[in-house]
């Protein structure tokens, strides 16, 4: 990025992961993704006041557009603007600033709290809470979910987002410091608030959700090879089956990139992923990703959890390689 050298980025991505081991996603000051969130829900008021001809497909598609571009540049421009403000005044603050929007984009620490949410209450044969839990983190309906299901819900949950929450954020900042890596982040929100392939979102989430799919193709494929070598160097993992599931099943998967990391995780672990799933009372069979080689256990959460955990390990493995190149 023009304001920083590559040297400074992939330093200041270190540090971002570090910081989010530690720290995860604390509630002050407010996370950066909330101010997303809430212009994205009054755009979304205002660009859908207008009733008949400014509510057909074309109109809707239109004002998705807008809704998407507005997003990311203002995303992109705001996170610009006060790292370049904060380094007016210090050279170390625009560092710290810098820094610490990199790592509000990615959530390794907020993945696996939100996973062990469940799984406590699962250990402890709590199955209410767990359901509790697991609607927080998945759009399926929950209240009737065995053991297995639950299980099911947060391994999915956590390989999905190893790319969402983890890679492409740190891909993008890498690229172009924390605005680029805001930019995606953005462009993630966008897709889980309007992406939707619903009668309200069909038309008007149609440019987030196609946008999302753009900035995550990359990273997807990235992710796959990351989880593949996490597997080769973790005990009782395959990395041979997560490879050869990612070639049989991730085509399956409805999204051109989600069906990557949840392939590869469920052939590390020799688990299926995907079936029936209940939205709103109705049901929706999902592609099945994987070899049920072994009934899905509470304890598969602990190893989608190790995985997510194994690339963010590999990853600062290959930054700090990076720096010694760089450095020295």
């Amino acid at each position: 990025m023009w304001i920083y050298t590559w040297q400074e980025i992939v330093s200041m991505t270190a540090a971002a992961i570090v910081l989010d081991w530690i720290l995860g996603d604390p509630r002050w000051p407010t996370h950066p993704v909330i101010f997303i969130g809430r212009w994205i829900r009054m755009m979304e008021g205002k660009l859908r006041k207008e009733r008949n001809e400014g509510n057909q497909p074309g109109w809707l598609r239109a004002k998705g557009v807008l809704l998407t571009v507005s997003t990311v540049v203002l995303s992109f421009s705001s996170v610009l603007v006060l790292i370049l403000t904060a380094r007016w005044i210090h050279e170390w603050l625009g560092y710290f600033v810098c820094t610490w929007f990199i790592s509000t984009t990615i959530a390794i620490k907020g993945l696996k709290d939100a996973a062990y949410l469940v799984y406590n209450p699962l250990r402890k044969g709590e199955l209410a809470d767990a359901r509790k839990y697991t609607g927080y983190i998945v759009g399926r309906d929950t209240d009737e979910l065995c053991e297995e299901e639950l299980t099911r819900a947060v391994v999915e949950t956590v390989a999905e987002n190893i790319v969402d929450a983890v890679i492409s954020p740190l891909f993008y900042a890498l690229l172009g410091g924390a605005p680029l890596a805001m930019l995606y982040r953005a462009s993630n929100t966008l897709d889980s608030m309007v992406g939707y392939r619903n009668d309200r979102y069909r038309h008007f989430g149609w440019a987030s959700a196609r946008w999302d799919d753009a900035m995550n193709w990359i990273p997807a494929r990235l992710t796959g090879l990351l989880l593949v070598l996490v597997a080769l160097l973790q005990p009782g993992l395959s990395a041979k089956r997560s490879a050869a599931a990612i070639r049989r099943f991730a085509h399956l998967h409805p999204s051109p990139n989600s069906g990557i990391p949840e392939s590869a995780v469920a052939g590390a672990l020799g688990i299926e992923l995907g079936g029936l799933n209940v939205y709103g009372g109705a049901a929706s069979e999902r592609a099945r990703l994987g070899w049920p080689l072994r009934p899905r256990t509470q304890q598969d959460i602990v190893y989608a959890v190790r995985m997510l955990y194994g690339v963010s390990f590999v990853v600062m493995g290959g930054l700090l390689c990076i720096l010694l190149v760089l450095f020295y």
